[in-house]
């Protein structure tokens, strides 16, 4: 007979009776109790798998659900046919048998789980790409059906969106550029006055913010500002079931809600660059009196000597480029809205967030193919 001494830990004893056939267990079987003595879960595990012993619990004084579920597993996952116990013990297996323990999931590699990592990503980003790439396919359909139906134009949908996306930003575009071009001019002052070339500030100015950050901040803005509500608007309307109704009436999506906004959106954005570009002008022009001494009339005349019109124009196309991306990609990430409240959040992250990176990106391409043009 193997048993421990103290009454407080679980015991495990084979009485003389049937030849040692009977194990008896006994005693305090709880998580603390199995925790400090190793050698009894060791043992258990040994004796579950004699099929030919008989065991009885019913002198056990306490039985807590981990202690059964070790002797569960011990006796593999099933009560032996002759077991002895009490009756309040059984509920406590039942719970066991009712729920079928599951296998754990075999470990894979670090490697193998960074391979399919990166196939989701890669599945994901086609799936987007087909997706845009099917509703600039609609648009095109949309522009030659308008050609030969002119008065189908939604005229209504596209004066209200350059209402929401270009009248009602214009106040944050000014301020926000007026900002810009006063700190340029600022910090580029500092320096220039160490080599007595205070007057190149205005060329420095003037192509800063007409080429680049006059368009670039512009798109942002209106990225962050427009582009998030119509993808939310979209998303709206899936949660409403507006769109169901849209297609039960035969409207056409595209028609109805992506041309008004990827046109309207093209023509607004140019003339907030334009709007934007004046207005940090002006905040430069202002800084530039007050710290350089450069007077009004001065800088008006100087700017047109020091910043050819083609830059001008390089930012207008900028602007009708990024307000196609910004429509079409928050249109998509739009129609991508699940009819659930964490959905309309998470596609309308995604969609500011990939409008901004695409309105950098595609400023980097003009800035790389025009990068011989409009320089004195």
């Amino acid at each position: 007979m193997s048993h421990l001494q103290n009454i407080d830990k679980p015991i495990l004893m084979f009485p003389d009776e049937s030849g040692g056939k009977i194990i008896k267990v006994s005693g305090q079987w709880t998580l603390h109790t199995l925790a400090a003595s190793p050698g009894v879960r060791k043992r258990i595990k040994i004796l579950g798998g004699e099929k030919d012993k008989q065991w009885d619990i019913s002198t056990v004084e306490r039985l807590d659900s981990v202690a059964a579920f070790l002797l569960w597993q011990a006796w593999g996952e099933k009560l032996p046919d002759d077991l002895i116990m009490r009756p309040e013990q059984r509920h406590i297996f039942d719970y066991w048998h009712d729920r079928p323990i599951p296998k754990p999931d075999s470990m894979t590699s670090r490697f193998a789980d960074l391979i399919h990592h990166w196939q989701l990503m890669s599945q994901g980003f086609y799936l987007h790409i087909s997706a845009w790439m099917t509703l600039f396919g609609r648009l095109l359909l949309d522009f030659i059906y308008l050609l030969q139906h002119p008065r189908a134009t939604p005229c209504k949908e596209i004066s209200q969106t350059i209402y929401k996306a270009g009248v009602s930003a214009m106040w944050i575009t000014a301020l926000v550029g007026f900002l810009i071009g006063i700190s340029i001019s600022y910090l580029s002052s500092l320096q220039l006055q160490r080599f007595g070339a205070e007057i190149y500030v205005i060329d420095l100015l003037g192509l800063s913010i007409i080429r680049e950050l006059g368009p670039m901040l512009a798109a942002i803005l209106i990225a962050g500002r427009s582009g998030s509500a119509m993808a939310a608007e979209i998303g709206i309307m899936r949660v409403t079931q507006e769109l169901d109704a849209l297609s039960a009436l035969g409207i056409s999506h595209s028609l109805r809600l992506v041309l008004p906004k990827v046109v309207a959106l093209s023509l607004a954005v140019p003339l907030l660059i334009v709007w934007t570009d004046t207005m940090a002008l002006i905040g430069g022009m202002i800084s530039a009196q007050l710290t350089l001494d450069i007077g009004y009339q001065q800088f008006l005349d100087h700017l047109p000597k020091a910043v050819p019109i083609a830059n001008f124009y390089i930012g207008l196309a900028k602007g009708a480029v990024f307000g196609v991306m910004i429509a079409m990609i928050a249109c998509h990430f739009g129609f991508l809205i699940k009819p659930n409240t964490e959905s309309l959040g998470n596609e309308t992250t995604h969609a500011v967030v990939t409008a901004i990176t695409v309105v950098i990106i595609v400023n980097t391409v003009f800035s790389i193919l025009f990068r011989n043009v409009g320089f004195p």
